[in-house]
């Protein structure tokens, strides 16, 4: 445990984003897959104000801004081959970016069905298959599914679903993601509390569904871990926390191997207090899977997961100066990408520190972008509805 506290405590901040006319909250990211020597690699970030922004990683410079419009865009994922940058749209589509083009127009458009509202997707681990998840309309809340592949077929920038799943939700689908290795396996999680897993390259709905697990709360956050990530975990938006273990499916072993209803009261952090969740990491090398939470003035606590519990590890401050709502852990050089409701997009390394550092002041936004974006609170998680 001391290793690994002493190897995340090592990270210190040295870069953060310009300041902005217009600050919005940083609400997800994600980074290049592909990096060329004479380029580095790009980060994408999905802003509260429905657009996504593109940085140079290394300055974090803004290159360029994606608009979704008529919809606002939800998530934000580059392509495993290229350059691409992918979002889910509240007008029911799926648009595509080449992330090094100042383009007002997506190069990929992937459509859905009438009356569908996207608020989750992803994109399989070839490229091959998107999914999205849609809030839920009448009765129906679906999972839409697209071939991403570039066809020789025609240079139509357009595609139709190539069909649905629409019997294993009740409610809004909030988190869609597939296996990091596999690219038939993808997991579910919606407000009717549900995660679903499926085999999408069985034929059917039904037998496509290896398994349901009950958070008995509304979904805030999903994904894989373990060995060959056979393991799931999520977090609720009154900040519960689950993890799940595929491997006992077959066997009498319990599947589940941890459930906290509420980790604000169970976990003791060293400085301060936990006021919310943020998401999972599984560490490869480590083989370890973190919980990442905050506090409302910026600090991010880092915690250790066990069958047993939540470990406090350490904790990381002096950067954010309000809630933080996105990060992004990149493996290869041990980097963290942080972005919050202070509009600051923070890079933090090992063992090196900014040569420039003001602490900003909070650049905390006017309630307008409540509307749309989560809040944290003892209150049970209610999504906005259309009007």
């Amino acid at each position: 445990m001391e290793k690994i506290e002493e190897q995340f405590s090592n990270l210190h901040i040295v870069k953060r984003s310009s300041e902005l006319k217009e600050p919005t909250y940083l609400l997800d990211i994600d980074t290049s897959k592909t990096v060329k020597e004479e380029k580095g690699s790009l980060v994408a970030v999905l802003c509260s104000n429905g657009s996504i922004r593109i940085y140079d990683k290394e300055t974090l410079n803004i290159l360029r801004e994606f608009n979704g419009y008529p919809g606002l865009l939800n998530g934000v994922k580059f392509a495993n081959s290229c350059d691409s940058v992918y979002s889910a749209s509240t007008d029911g589509t799926v648009k595509c970016w080449d992330a090094r083009l100042a383009s007002e127009k997506p190069v990929q458009l992937f459509k859905g069905y009438t009356s569908n509202v996207f608020i989750s997707f992803d994109i399989n681990c070839n490229d091959h298959v998107i999914c999205a998840g849609t809030e839920k309309v009448d009765d129906d809340a679906l999972l839409v599914f697209w071939d991403a592949r570039i066809n020789s077929q025609g240079l139509s920038t357009s595609r139709d679903p190539l069909g649905t799943y629409s019997e294993t939700h009740s409610d809004d689908i909030t988190q869609v993601r597939f296996h990091p290795s596999n690219p038939n396996m993808v997991v579910s999680g919606s407000t009717d509390g549900l995660v679903n897993v499926f085999d999408i390259n069985v034929d059917n709905e039904e037998d496509a569904l290896v398994t349901t697990c009950n958070s008995v709360s509304s979904v805030s956050c999903i994904g894989w871990s373990g060995k060959d990530y056979k393991q799931i975990y999520c977090m609720t938006h009154d900040e519960g926390f689950c993890w799940w273990d595929l491997n006992h499916l077959e066997t009498d072993e319990p599947i589940t191997r941890l459930n906290i209803q509420d980790v604000r009261e169970i976990v003791n952090v060293k400085e301060g207090n936990l006021d919310y969740l943020i998401g999972g990491l599984y560490h490869e090398k480590m083989d370890k899977l973190f919980v990442i939470g905050g506090t409302n003035t910026g600090r991010i606590h880092l915690m250790n997961c066990t069958t047993s519990e939540l470990t406090h590890v350490t904790t990381f401050q002096g950067g954010h100066a309000a809630t933080v709502r996105s990060f992004y852990w990149n493996t290869q050089d041990d980097s963290l990408l942080t972005g919050g409701e202070d509009a600051q997009l923070l890079l933090w390394k090992p063992g090196t520190v900014e040569k420039m550092f003001t602490k900003k002041d909070s650049m905390k936004i006017a309630s307008s972008v409540h509307q749309r974006v989560r809040v944290h609170s003892n209150d049970s998680y209610r999504r906005r509805k259309k009007q």
